[in-house]
This record gives structure tokens, C-alpha cells and sequence, in this order.
């Protein structure tokens, strides 16, 4: 165990929100600024991952490693992954599945509820939590999660003009989907991983139906 002070998931952790939803917008500036394809953000996040879980692999064989890298890292780490992989491979490889599996509408979304919703559900739920419904989640972040999540959907749709009858009902399902996304992690399972693949997938399955993209 390391004497570096590193924080718990419980926790507010307000520089680890902070980079969460830098990292993200960074990915998809060249996407919306420079008209990048969705593609490219993919390969590119792909490539990421892997040397983010071959590093990982590298410092919790190297214990000289693991204390440089927790030193670095310091304000964006969790005790959790001090001898265990960190949440940046899972988050890279959770947006590269988005950009190869799913429509590029969605994707995009997917990747926006993983920018946005996850941190302000963590805050949420640190901040204003009456108890938990799942040992690492509470009502107050899952609903957090929900109501971001619709927003996200509607403010895409408004700007995109993709604006047909039927979307928002598609928007309060697609929250839906993103909260249980996110819940999911309560299984021990990355939610930088589940948010963006399941809440994608989910959505792919409800724009069969109201065909909004």
C-alpha cells in the first residue's frame, strides 16, 4: 500500500469530474469543429486503450512504476485503482466501441451522456444522497443521471433538427437507458465502459423504433 493520498469512489472528487468531462469534449473537438470522421475518434480511442491497459499491466508488475504513476496522477486516481487498472483505458475503449458499433448520431450521444452524466451523477450523489440503492449508487445520482442524460438527447436533437414527433419520447427512454447504463457499474463493471456501449446499444434498439436518426 502506498502512503500517497489518493481518493475513495465515496468521495466528491472533484478534479477526477473535472478531467472525466475534459477528456471527452477534447475527443470530439476535431468531430464537431474540424468535421473529423466518427471513425478516426474510434481507431484513435481504440489505439489508446490498448496501451492504456498494457501500461497498467506494466505498473502493477513494476512496484517503482506504479508510485511514479500514482504520483502523476495523483488528483484523478481512486484508491480502488492503485494495484488495479485505472478508469482511462476502460473510458477510451467504452467511446472506441461506440464509434464502430453504433449509428454516429448515436454514438455521439452515448459519448455526451459519458462527458456529462456520469460526473454530475457522482456529484449528485455524493452531495445529496439519503442512502443507497446499490452499494456504490444512490436514488439521487441515478435520477441525476436521467435528467442530464434527457437533456443531452433533447439539446442534440434541437440543434441537429432532429425534431420529428416522436422524439421526445425517445429522449425520456434514451435517459432511461443512460441511467441504467450507468447502474450497471454497481456490478463491478467500469461505468467509463458501461455508459457509452449499453446506453448506445439501448438507443440503437429504441431508434429502430421511432426513427429519429
Amino acid at each position: 500500500m502506498t502512503g500517497i493520498m489518493v481518493k475513495k469512489r465515496s468521495e466528491i472528487h472533484l478534479a477526477r469530474r473535472f478531467w472525466h468531462a475534459l477528456a471527452g469534449i477534447m475527443l470530439l473537438i476535431p468531430y464537431f469543429v474540424w468535421d473529423a470522421k466518427l471513425l478516426y475518434l474510434g481507431i484513435f480511442s481504440f489505439a489508446f486503450s490498448l496501451v492504456g491497459f498494457f501500461f497498467d499491466f506494466k505498473r502493477q508488475a513494476n512496484e517503482r512504476l506504479n508510485k511514479r504513476f500514482q504520483s502523476f496522477f495523483m488528483p484523478i486516481m481512486r484508491r480502488s485503482e492503485i494495484d488495479s487498472f485505472s478508469g482511462i483505458p476502460f473510458y477510451a475503449l467504452g467511446v472506441a466501441l461506440s464509434c464502430f458499433l453504433y449509428n454516429e448520431h448515436i454514438a455521439v450521444i452515448s459519448i455526451l451522456f459519458l462527458i456529462f452524466a456520469d460526473p454530475i451523477a457522482s456529484i449528485v450523489g455524493v452531495y445529496l444522497s439519503k442512502g443507497r440503492i446499490f452499494p456504490n449508487k444512490t436514488l439521487e445520482g441515478t435520477i441525476a443521471c436521467f435528467v442530464v442524460c434527457f437533456f443531452v438527447v433533447i439539446f442534440y436533437c434541437r440543434v441537429f433538427d432532429f425534431t420529428e414527433e416522436a422524439f421526445i419520447p425517445f429522449a425520456l427512454l434514451a435517459a432511461i437507458a443512460g441511467a441504467v447504463a450507468e447502474l450497471l457499474s454497481a456490478f463491478n463493471i467500469d461505468d467509463n465502459f458501461t455508459i457509452p456501449v449499453v446506453a448506445g446499444g439501448l438507443m440503437t434498439i429504441l431508434n429502430s423504433c421511432f426513427l429519429i436518426f
